[in-house]
């Protein structure tokens, strides 16, 4: 809802707007230094291999698929909504054998069933914040019970706006989105990979464009700086500044900032009588889902009507449901620039005034 990565932080903006510089240039090439040490910082890491790769967050997905599945892996992993879904999706693209283990929608993933689902996976890959349902998995007890398997975390929906300890969690490959709570447009993936993780490197993956490789001479620093594609100058810029933002905060100052957003919408979306999807204890504060029960709603108008007139009359966009739970759910975003206290207020307001009879 609310400004969205249309409307990013004002030092993002500026950046965009930069003269640009070729992406050779020694300039850029420290820039870039500089933003994957602040990258380093927000992924809580040390992983040389830390740096923003050019795609959206799903590139970053196929991206840790690619360079560590061989054909016939055993890839365990956690389904419990749209994102789950479509890692199955990739593994399967590379080969794998793919070993499901599954929660319903609003429900987190068991740990001790991900761990237990196969005796020697290649891979256990689990979303972290499942964007399409708005629940958290736990992650850190993986890393400590994982054995030979490489872990894989999505933390498009996480990153910057909650915990995340790559190092801390043992995690070893691990991608996100600029678009969420970095408060930065789309098209990056900050990613991370761990020495581990390196060592298993596919020799030729299937995508000479992700080749994780590759890509390492010309990201890390002190490396050959080979060209292996052009850099996004004007997207590193606003990643840089966002980044900087969001340091100069502070994370935990973030994290609570998220959280306090998401505890007084959900409150009162409660008291509207909006029932939370997402299981108690498990809620994303930055990604909030509710059951939207027709009887609330103004009359003659569904729930995807009703978000479209929030949008034409006050300016505020919300999602709806995916998949199974489509029409039955919103998803209320305050992520980055977004998680404002005055943005809550002014979508509860909003909601009050349509829901009057």
């Amino acid at each position: 809802m609310g400004p969205g990565p249309g409307n990013p932080y004002p030092e993002v903006t500026e950046a965009l707007g930069r003269p640009l510089m070729g992406h050779l240039d020694p300039a850029f090439l420290a820039l870039m230094d500089e933003t994957n040490e602040r990258l380093r910082a927000v992924w809580r890491t040390t992983n040389p291999l830390t740096f923003a790769l050019s795609g959206t967050g799903s590139a970053g997905m196929e991206a840790a698929f690619v360079n560590v599945v061989r054909p016939r892996d055993v890839v365990v992993v956690g389904v419990n909504g749209a994102f789950g879904e479509r890692m199955c999706e990739v593994a399967r693209r590379c080969g794998a054998e793919i070993v499901r283990v599954e929660a319903p929608w609003g429900q987190p993933l068991d740990p001790e069933q991900l761990l237990a689902a196969h005796p020697s996976p290649a891979v256990i890959a689990v979303v972290h914040a499942e964007t399409s349902t708005g629940v958290r998995n736990d992650v850190g007890c993986l890393g400590h019970g994982k054995g030979d398997a490489l872990l894989v975390v999505d933390c498009v929906t996480s990153l910057g706006g909650m915990p995340v300890e790559i190092d801390g969690w043992g995690v070893d490959l691990a991608y996100s989105g600029t678009q969420k709570c970095l408060g930065v447009p789309p098209g990056l993936a900050p990613f991370t990979a761990s020495e581990r993780a390196r060592e298993r490197f596919v020799d030729r993956p299937q995508s000479w464009y992700l080749d994780l490789s590759m890509i390492a001479d010309y990201v890390s620093a002190g490396g050959s700086r080979a060209y292996h594609h052009t850099a996004p100058i004007s997207m590193v810029y606003a990643l840089h500044a966002g980044l900087g933002v969001l340091l100069g905060e502070g994370l935990e100052a973030s994290w609570a900032r998220h959280a306090e957003c998401g505890e007084v919408l959900q409150d009162g979306l409660a008291r509207l009588g909006l029932e939370p999807f997402a299981a108690e204890g498990h809620r994303l504060a930055q990604l909030t889902s509710v059951v939207v029960p027709p009887d609330v709603l103004p009359t003659g108008l569904d729930e995807a009507a009703c978000r479209r007139l929030l949008l034409d009359r006050y300016g505020i966009e919300i999602g709806g449901g995916l998949g199974p739970v489509a029409g039955k759910v919103w998803r209320v975003g305050l992520m980055g620039h977004t998680a404002r206290l005055r943005n809550v207020t002014l979508l509860l307001a909003a909601l009050e005034e349509l829901f009057s009879p």
